[in-house]
């Protein structure tokens, strides 16, 4: 790799991380927001939203994650307008969720459901293999290990390639483990909310994939005077992409996946895989949330 091939394609610069049987750079693209308000219905600009993907992967990017839910299918149905056939795509995408309006989830874990939207979601990515197939969320109502069968069914009969869990505990993981392997754990995580250090470390000790969603956000350590703001003066790097190198220095598991719809800002976040952040300036910044 050189400064030639960064310099045109960022996200090389992020590193890679091997998920399952394929290898990916850690700084991805995460297509929640490739929808209307509320992540419901079609966005306002769709023609936009086609041009964010194709140049995600032109700055790099081969790591895409998307979920049934976001439209609902209006996420996924971009992505195989934009970007079919995939080459060497890898995307990722999650079932679990419903949806009954804007800004409403209910989780669904029957694993009648969960088989028929891997099925859906295969018919709409135009595929006949989902690379990565998360479950969005562990429904209360269904006992864990019917949930994780179905997954392990689609597993064996190679609907999907990898498995993941998304918002789970180590001890919910864990209990996953015994029924099927876990590729990725999707749960929030940034600079200002932690809340799921325990199971970050827990996949870094056990070469699992850590997934953070919402991963850009930096709240008060970026008002002026902030440890965010002083980077920004000492680097020239905008704020998202400190929070997002400080993400990928902070483990070698963590796969970031910011989410835009709009060009500029995917250019900015695929940026932050050329930041280099001192050990103080982590330190800093690791201390400070």
């Amino acid at each position: 790799m050189t400064s030639a091939d960064t310099a045109t394609r960022p996200i090389l610069a992020s590193g890679t991380f091997r998920l399952a049987d394929r290898e990916v750079h850690r700084l991805g693209y995460g297509a929640m927001q490739l929808t209307g308000d509320g992540v419901w219905g079609e966005p306002q600009d769709r023609a936009e939203c086609i041009r964010v993907l194709r140049r995600a992967v032109a700055l790099g990017v081969d790591l895409i994650d998307t979920a049934d839910s976001y439209g609902p299918y209006v996420s996924e149905e971009l992505i195989r307008e934009a970007l079919h056939p995939y080459d060497d795509l890898l995307i990722a995408t999650k079932a679990g969720l419903t949806r009954t309006g804007p800004g409403e989830w209910l989780p669904v874990g029957r694993p009648e459901y969960l088989r028929q939207q891997c099925e859906m979601s295969l018919r709409r990515l135009g595929v006949e293999r989902l690379d990565l197939w998360q479950l969005h969320r562990i429904d209360a109502k269904v006992p864990p290990e019917e949930q994780f069968g179905v997954m392990r069914e689609l597993l064996d009969e190679g609907k999907v390639g990898a498995l993941g869990l998304s918002e789970v505990a180590v001890a919910d993981i864990e209990a996953a483990r015994r029924v099927i392997p876990v590729a990725t754990v999707q749960n929030m995580y940034n600079l200002t909310n932690r809340q799921s250090e325990a199971v970050m470390r827990y996949c870094e000790r056990e070469s699992i994939g850590f997934i953070p969603w919402f991963p850009i956000a930096s709240g008060g350590l970026a008002k002026a005077g902030g440890p965010v703001d002083h980077i920004v003066k000492e680097t020239g790097a905008s704020p998202s992409q400190v929070a997002l190198a400080w993400l990928l220095a902070r483990s070698p598991v963590m796969l970031p996946i910011p989410g835009t719809k709009s060009v500029a800002h995917v250019e900015d976040n695929c940026a932050a895989a050329t930041l280099t952040l001192t050990p103080a300036q982590v330190s800093s910044l690791t201390d400070a949330g």
